[in-house]
């Protein structure tokens, strides 16, 4: 069942829209996705954000558009190529479908400005989807993500619980729809965008400096931390025991199957229980999070090096690590301790 809206009346609306707009046009940030507005920036731009900050993708995304200025430069690309240029901004099966998109578009005769088209492309999902559609084509669709969803559940007050992210964005749907600016879309989704990530934060929102606080329940109640009210799933605890086996050709490295759900032909350090031998002395451990696991990762130094290595591991020199793709924090682990 979708949230109700009702107790905003059109005028309302149309004056929450307008203070929203003028607010984005004189405090949005200044990001090259926006400062050079294109369709192919727009999808870069998406798929590196999903999941990942704004200062973590604004180095990458200069780079990107160097090295691959438009969708045919990137169709025409290696996918090592592809791979090794993402490389520390994880989650890679955003890349390959990026890649893959490339591809497909650079195959059209006349690239599709509806919502309904672009779903049908890799790694296109709703958000996405409307994102792009909003801002490079101003179709008349709203954004739905947990920024908009947060945004909206605090100005209706909405404390309805929901036992997923995603459950609280298809209720959501019918919400950001009647709010949606429909002249201008493409601003208006990214001005909601831009309101969740510097303003309505998840912890702590700055309410004093939010241009829509008139409109917020959960502001006149001073209580906005307690919306949305979705439940938070546990993170899986994971200890992996890892062989860091280090001799005059270099360190031995591990690549994932081509089919792995994740990390998918990206290097690490292998795994203990790959050799069948038994831990020895603990170099070092560490720890990451990869979507909802916090590992553990302790690393052992062998005091015999095995006589022969699995398939799927090999010996690389120093100055060979530099040509492959790491994951992030192995990369920066290897870096530190080689």
């Amino acid at each position: 069942m979708g949230i109700s809206t009702g107790q905003f009346t059109n005028e309302d609306i149309e004056q929450f829209q307008e203070v929203l707009l003028n607010w984005y046009n004189e405090h949005q940030r200044d990001l090259p996705w926006r400062s050079e507005p294109s369709l192919y920036g727009t999808v870069v731009s998406e798929f590196m954000l999903q999941q990942t900050r704004v200062a973590t993708v604004l180095d990458y995304y200069q780079r990107w558009m160097v090295r691959f200025p438009g969708f045919s430069e990137l169709a025409a690309a290696d996918e090592d190529e592809v791979l090794k240029a993402w490389e520390g901004l994880g989650y890679y099966s955003r890349v390959r479908n990026l890649y893959k998109l490339a591809k497909v578009i650079t195959e059209l005769e006349e690239i599709p400005v509806d919502r309904k088209s672009w779903l049908n492309f890799p790694g296109i999902g709703p958000y996405t989807s409307a994102a792009i559609t909003s801002i490079s084509f101003g179709e008349k669709v709203a954004v739905v993500d947990g920024n908009v969803v947060r945004i909206l559940a605090r100005i209706l007050g909405e404390d309805q619980e929901f036992s997923a992210a995603g459950k609280a964005v298809k209720a959501f749907e019918d919400a950001a729809k009647s709010f949606l600016n429909r002249e201008i879309p493409g601003d208006h989704n990214q001005a909601m965008m831009e309101l969740g990530a510097t303003i309505c934060l998840p912890k702590k929102p700055m309410c004093l400096l939010c241009p829509v606080r008139s409109f917020c329940k959960a502001a006149k109640e001073a209580d906005p931390e307690r919306f949305p009210n979705i439940l938070r799933k546990g993170m899986q605890q994971v200890v992996v025991d890892r062989a860091l086996l280090l001799g005059p050709k270099g360190v031995v490295i591990y690549q994932h199957p081509q089919d792995s759900s994740r990390l998918a032909g990206i290097f690490e350090v292998p795994e203990l229980s790959l050799f069948g031998l038994q831990a020895d002395t603990l170099f070092a451990t560490r720890k990451r999070a990869i979507g909802n696991q916090a590992m553990e990762e302790r690393f052992y130094i062998l005091k015999e090096l095995p006589e022969k290595l699995p398939g799927s591991c090999a010996w690389v020199s120093k100055a060979q690590l530099s040509k492959i793709t790491l994951s992030g924090p192995h990369r920066s682990w290897l870096e530190e301790w080689l």
